[in-house]
């Protein structure tokens, strides 16, 4: 089965500078820093969820604190703080490598961009 190309086809070819293959491979380029952004999105959304568990875990204890006393339940209390500190830490160390893979990307596409300036038009 053959590949489309995946820029819509202009009445005047493809770019006068870049020849077929070449534009493929860059085509390819392109398509790869791409996916290397949306699995860095996705990284970004689950590292949200992790952070947002705890907090929603401790507003969860404080909203019922008036249903049990905190002396009788402190073992149970201090562990459940203590994983809530690392999902909290886990969910800052991911959303932080995310941002930084997103911007990676972002700047491999501004690159691109400059370098090849009859394809920038597509990559808005």
């Amino acid at each position: 089965m053959p590949l489309r190309h995946p820029f819509p086809a202009s009445p005047e070819g493809p770019p006068a500078s870049l020849p077929d293959a070449r534009l493929g491979m860059v085509i390819r380029e392109i398509e790869l820093v791409l996916a290397e952004k949306r699995t860095a999105l996705s990284l970004l959304r689950t590292g949200i969820a992790i952070f947002a568990l705890p907090l929603s875990v401790l507003s969860l204890l404080i909203a019922t604190s008036h249903l049990y006393e905190a002396a009788r339940v402190l073992p149970m209390l201090v562990a459940l703080l203590a994983i809530s500190a690392a999902l909290t830490l886990l969910g800052i160390f991911l959303v932080v490598r995310a941002l930084h893979r997103i911007h990676s990307c972002d700047a491999k596409i501004r690159s691109m961009k400059a370098h090849y300036r009859d394809l920038a038009p597509y990559l808005e």
